[in-house]
């Protein structure tokens, strides 16, 4: 997402002429949103983006498990 967010201020700061980058060619903005899409690639095709999910997940399941021990009086188990 962080390279999306650099590529779309590129892109307007090129089109807008501001600073530096106005001299740049439209190759290197046009670059940056490759670069984009190959991390995307990449991240989809070795199992990154959904390693990631799985472990946001687990991590909200096991804070809600600990939240509901604690509301019990119980003391969560500190992990292994």
């Amino acid at each position: 997402m962080y390279l999306l967010g650099i590529s779309l201020l590129l892109l307007l700061l090129k089109y807008m002429e501001i600073g530096p980058v106005a001299t740049w060619s439209w190759w290197v903005i046009v670059g940056s949103f490759g670069a984009t899409a190959a991390w995307w690639m990449w991240a989809d095709a070795t199992g990154y983006t959904k390693r990631k999910a799985v472990e946001r997940m687990e991590k909200r399941k096991q804070d809600r498990i600990n939240k509901n021990k604690e509301a019990l009086g119980m003391r969560p188990r500190k992990p292994r």
